[in-house]
Parts: structure tokens; sequence; C-alpha cells
């Protein structure tokens, strides 16, 4: 059965973000991500901010009740030619929480939709080795779209490419690093936790020329499977183009297998990979579309992985839960 591609959803220049939307369900969960590449192509950024994070192992061993005690701002920030990257991913319950529809609070850290714009003040401690995280990141989309994506069969898991285009810039004291480059901003939604619904998913998304080219290979739990690929233009116009050829990368440290997109005959090459845990992995790819090379952000999740309980519990080591604001 193929994604149903619902255009009902207000753009961000009409509604916002909506950090303040219902998040129901059994293990219901949404969530907004922010990735980017600087100009010099030295550089890189995620930033998610959860409500009901999806990975969190407190939250799973909690039988899924209420996402509101379950939030967290993961900010990561990565070097493409070399070691010197920073992570932090604290969680934290609902008196530390603020949810308004354009201010998103999580303990010391939020999120404003300001003017057009997405302004996070980030201040948090990394893990596994605790510095301080502190600085601005701004997301100034570029294009827009009003274009949801149902994943599940059922209807219960939604992505919406909100900004499929943004100029992103970054100022942080700690550690000292500024820098700009173009990104990516989306948000996902569930009514129930991801690994009820999806065995695994590999996610792709880049940059040719004036387009945005998208990519979601997604197995689900009942077999049945979807591969989608869309394109994006420089007015926000979506179209479902051809499936490009897949290539299988090599697996990471810890096994993860990786597929992703180039045109027939063409190479993938890994940058470098970014995220290597026992359950995903997110990788910088180079790659070529539309005879043009091309930077990729890649994703791949194992929901089998996951939800193995000696793998869940190694999850605190990496993302902690406070108490504290």
């Amino acid at each position: 059965m193929p994604v149903s591609l619902l255009k009902t959803t207000p753009s961000l220049h009409e509604a916002g973000p909506r950090f303040d939307q219902f998040v129901g369900g059994d293990g219901g969960y949404v969530w907004w991500y922010v990735d980017a590449l600087s100009d010099d192509g030295v550089h890189g950024l995620t930033m998610i901010a959860f409500v009901g994070s999806v990975f969190s192992p407190y939250y799973a061993w909690s039988n899924w009740q209420n996402p509101l005690q379950h939030c967290a701002i993961n900010v990561a920030l990565y070097r493409l030619d070399g070691a010197g990257g920073r992570w932090a991913m604290t969680e934290r319950g609902e008196k530390a929480v603020t949810r308004e529809p354009n201010f998103f609070r999580v303990g010391p850290s939020h999120l404003r939709w300001d003017q057009g714009s997405l302004i996070a003040d980030i201040n948090e401690i990394t893990m596994p080795m605790p510095s301080r995280l502190r600085g601005t990141i701004r997301v100034t989309p570029e294009v827009m779209t009003n274009c949801e994506v149902t994943l599940s069969q059922r209807g219960c898991h939604k992505w919406q490419p909100l900004a499929p285009r943004a100029r992103v810039s970054l100022a942080f004291d700690a550690p000292s690093l500024t820098w700009e480059g173009e990104g990516y901003f989306d948000t996902n939604s569930g009514e129930e936790p991801l690994e009820r619904a999806f065995i695994n998913w590999h996610w792709g998304r880049t940059h040719v020329g004036s387009n945005t080219k998208l990519f979601y290979d997604v197995h689900r739990r009942d077999q049945s499977q979807s591969r989608l690929a869309i394109n994006i233009d420089h007015n926000g116009i979506l179209s479902q183009i051809p499936d490009p050829p897949t290539t299988r990368l090599r697996p990471t440290f810890w096994r993860i297998d990786r597929t992703a997109w180039a045109d027939p005959s063409r190479p993938i090459s890994v940058i470098k990979t970014l995220e290597d845990t026992p359950f995903y992995a997110r990788s910088a790819l180079r790659t070529h579309l539309d005879n043009q090379p091309a930077t990729m952000m890649h994703e791949s999740l194992d929901l089998d992985r996951l939800r193995n309980p000696i793998i869940r519990a190694m999850l605190p080591f990496r993302m902690p839960r406070t108490a504290r604001f």
C-alpha cells in the first residue's frame, strides 16, 4: 500500500510549528527535527525537540503513559572532517515543560517561532563526557510545504516536511563555534510507539540545485512496505518521482544496515557516520541525483533493536533523565 499524501495542513507561514498540538493515544509522540551542513562542508548539526520521546527508555518503562512526562531537546554538533562533536539529550518531566503555539521550553532550553524563523536557545549538558552546550540556532525557511504524509496503514504515524530547504545559522559560546549553512526542518507525530508499527526505515534528504529530494523507505510491522521518493521545487510544489536505485552501504560498527539512493550506476560513499548506536545510524553521504553530485543527510532506524531490553537498558548512559529544571 503506498503512502498517502494529504495536502490538508497549513504551512509554517500560516500556522507556525504548533508546539502545543495535542499528543494522545497510547505512547503518542510528536517531534520537530532540524538538520544542517555548513557551507564549508566541515560542520553539521541535528536538533530534535520531543514530546513523548520515542527513544526514551523511561517512557517505555512507564508503559507509554503521559507523553508530557517524557520531553527532551536533543542537540548534536558534528565535524565531518574528524572528531570533536558534541551531543546532549536530557529528558525532563511535565513540570519543566512549557508549551504554547509558538514556544516550547524543556528545562533551560527553549524553541520559539519569531517573525518567520525558528530560534532555539540551547543550554544543556553533553553526554557521555559532561560539558556545557550553550548557544543559539536560527532556522529561516526558504521553501515551505503544506504536505502531510501518512506512514502507517492505519494512519497513526504522520510526517510533515515543513521547510525542506532552510538557511541555518549557529552561534555557540560553549563550545566557541559559529557557522552558517543549508538545512531542513520537519515534524513527525504518532498515536503509538514507533516500534508497534515499524520494523525499520531508511530516510534521506538532499538539496539538488533548486530542488529538494526526500526519500522514505518504510518496513512495517505487518510486513507491508512503502518506498517514497518526492521532489519539492523552489516554490514548495511537491511531486512524487520514480524511486532511484538503492545501494547497500557498509554496515556501521553496530551492524546497522544502511541503504541509500543514487542515479543508476552512480556510486555512493559515506563522508562520515555521524551517529553510530545499537539501533540507529545517522550518516553524511556523497551521492549523485539528476546527474548532479549531492550531499545527503541519511538515517537508518532498526526498531527491533530499539525494543530489545538489553539495548533499552543501555540508553540512560547517553540519555539521562533529571527531576531538576
